[in-house]
């Protein structure tokens, strides 16, 4: 039912009016269209709706208008696809194919692409890269090559030098020591003459008999008869780039990453403190296993059982520099020498109230120490139990070696403390605590006098390198010469300076390894170490010194790798774990035999 609106009289009168209005004609002259009696009348319902008195309104046309309005006062809201383009004309394809994109979203094809390519055409093989160690050896050296070439196309010789060039290596190792800043010798900053454009003459055509050596064409003065010069060159890199890039390059060594020979060690304890794998100059592997040791031949690869200890346990084992006999450390303080040929115990030397975890032999005397925070010296020629006795540590010494050319002692310990003793001195000649953890890892150079290597527990993880040839009264000028090389050494490499003003003078370089450092071993054949590692890698690391650089990194272990033994012809390493496993890896090269005099022939030569 549909709802009328009363209105007065004299609206209906007006309205009717307007529609007996005859409709105007345009006169023929003009061009504008006569208007439609259909189109006025359309208007009639909007018209309606703002007059209220003029008629009655339809709902249907309210309706529609007011929807009308609300769509265009409504804002546009933008879509998250890309604007909208017009649209394309359908092209007739021929016989080459033309992809067609119409009808595809390219936004959200983009954010679906694999690194391969588009998902559409996936590549048909994808290659892993690889992870090995001499894969990272490669890209590290690329990235080097590319790092200098970049640096010598930007800046060639106008970079600043951090070191002068021109300094020896004893002055640099002096100034860096002694914390002065160089002499100012650096280069200069402006291209070298050679290179600089000269300016034209007056007279354009002037004749030279001599060319102007000059980089660029702008020189009109002569002709460039250089034909190295880069306008001749077609190629994007410079004449030094490229010889620097087309000579001959060092390979990175490759070591297998898997051990040739893996064998079971059961009881083999997870202790840090304790040394209890040791490999002896007749070939031979002594283990401790519980209360027994055991010997491995290397060379028939038969295993022997050498001992039994009755109500007692092996806390450590070392064999002798030259022979068949093997010191045996006990739980209960003993330390039990015995003939491994024979089979039989020499001797058994009393002294320590706890465990002994750490031996080493330097000939005929034999130096132990143990938990109760004492080291002993025993000749054991004579029948004296001990014959010095060391205090310094004060906690358990858990770490010794011998330097036997110059016959100083190195002690580490559970304090964190590092020591030097020299020969049988009762007062230790340098004692350092820059290890934040127990020192264990001790190991001597065999290639340069004087240089220590020492690594610290978990808080610590880091491997420092010492001269213990410079002496507390003052450094001679051999000792000086000699820590002035071995501070050029390390300066060269990657190694870190310490730059702090309370470290000592003999501590040479420190590197962070990350990890726990349980065990050292110089190499015998190459001036490289190896580290073995407890928390959390369980790795063993061959470095290269002075620069530190990683040859190979092991892993296999599945506790930390708390034994290090090195075979006696140096290429071997054995290493053993809580996992009761013992790894053999072919970590060094054989020893490079160089055909010269024999001993013999040396008698002859006169001097």
């Amino acid at each position: 039912m549909t709802n009328h609106i009363d209105v007065p009289a004299a609206s209906i009168e007006r309205g009717a009016d307007e529609v007996r209005t005859p409709t105007l004609i345009s006169p023929p002259e003009s061009k504008t269209p006569p208007t439609a009696a259909h189109k006025r009348n359309l208007l009639e319902p909007l018209r309606n709706v703002q007059d209220r008195n003029s008629e009655p309104i339809d709902a249907g046309a309210l309706s529609k208008a007011l929807e009308l309005f609300e769509q265009a006062g409504r804002i546009r809201e933008r879509t998250p696809t890309a604007s909208p383009s017009r649209k394309r004309q359908r092209m007739q394809y021929g016989d080459r194919f033309i992809p067609n994109r119409i009808g595809q979203d390219l936004q959200a094809s983009f954010l679906m692409l694999h690194e391969e390519g588009s998902p559409a055409t996936p590549s048909r093989s994808a290659r892993r890269t690889p992870h090995n160690e001499l894969h990272f050896q490669r890209t590290e050296e690329a990235n080097r090559t590319y790092s200098a070439v970049l640096r010598q196309e930007m800046f060639e010789s106008t970079i600043p030098q951090a070191m002068p060039q021109s300094l020896s290596p004893d002055e640099s190792a002096v100034l860096r020591h002694s914390g002065r800043t160089p002499p100012s010798r650096t280069t200069s900053t402006l291209p070298a003459p050679a290179l600089t454009p000269s300016t034209p003459h007056k007279n354009l055509f002037n004749y030279s008999s001599e060319p102007t050596p000059s980089r660029t064409p702008s020189s009109r003065n002569g002709i460039n008869l250089n034909a190295r010069s880069e306008i001749y060159s077609l190629s994007p890199v410079k004449y030094s780039s490229q010889r620097m890039l087309l000579s001959p390059q060092k390979q990175p060594r490759a070591v297998a990453k898997v051990p040739y020979k893996v064998l079971d060690a059961p009881d083999l304890a997870d202790d840090f403190y304790l040394n209890l794998v040791d490999w002896g100059s007749q070939n031979t592997l002594g283990v401790g296993l519980g209360s027994c040791v055991y010997m491995w031949n290397s060379t028939s690869g038969r295993v022997t059982k050498l001992c039994e200890l009755p109500d007692d346990t092996v806390t450590s084992v070392n064999w002798i520099q030259r022979g068949s006999h093997i010191a045996i450390g006990t739980n209960r303080g003993h330390v039990q020498i015995w003939d491994a040929n024979s089979q039989r115990r020499l001797r058994t030397m009393t002294g320590h109230t706890a465990r002994v975890g750490a031996l080493a032999w330097n000939e005929h005397i034999l130096t132990s120490g143990s938990r109760d925070r004492t080291i002993y010296h025993r000749d054991v020629r004579q029948p004296d139990q001990w014959m010095a006795k060391l205090v310094g540590h004060k906690q358990e010494v858990c770490g010794l070696k011998w330097n036997c050319e110059d016959n100083q002692l190195a002690s580490g310990g559970n304090d964190n403390k590092l020591m030097v003793w020299d020969k049988l001195n009762t007062e230790p000649t340098f004692k350092w605590s820059e290890h934040q953890a127990a020192v264990k890892a001790i190991a001597w150079s065999p290639h340069q006098r004087g240089l220590l290597a020492s690594g610290g527990g978990t808080a610590d993880r880091t491997i420092k390198f010492w001269n213990t040839l410079i002496s507390s009264s003052g450094p001679s000028a051999a000792s000086l010469a000699a820590a002035s090389a071995a501070a050029s050494a390390s300066a060269s490499g990657s190694s870190s300076i310490p730059t702090s003003p309370t470290a000592p003078a003999n501590l040479l370089s420190s590197l962070d390894t990350g990890s726990q450092v349980c065990n050292l071993a110089w190499s015998k054949n190459s001036n490289e170490i190896v580290s073995t590692h407890g928390y959390s890698q369980n790795q063993i690391i061959v470095w290269k010194y002075p620069s530190m650089q990683q040859v190979v990194a092991l892993t296999g272990h599945t506790y930390r790798v708390l034994y290090l033994a090195m075979s006696p012809d140096g290429q071997v390493i054995v290493t053993g774990a809580g996992d009761e496993t013992l790894r053999f890896w072919n970590a060094f090269k054989k020893k490079e035999r160089h055909f010269g005099l024999s001993t013999l022939d040396k008698f002859g030569v006169i001097r």
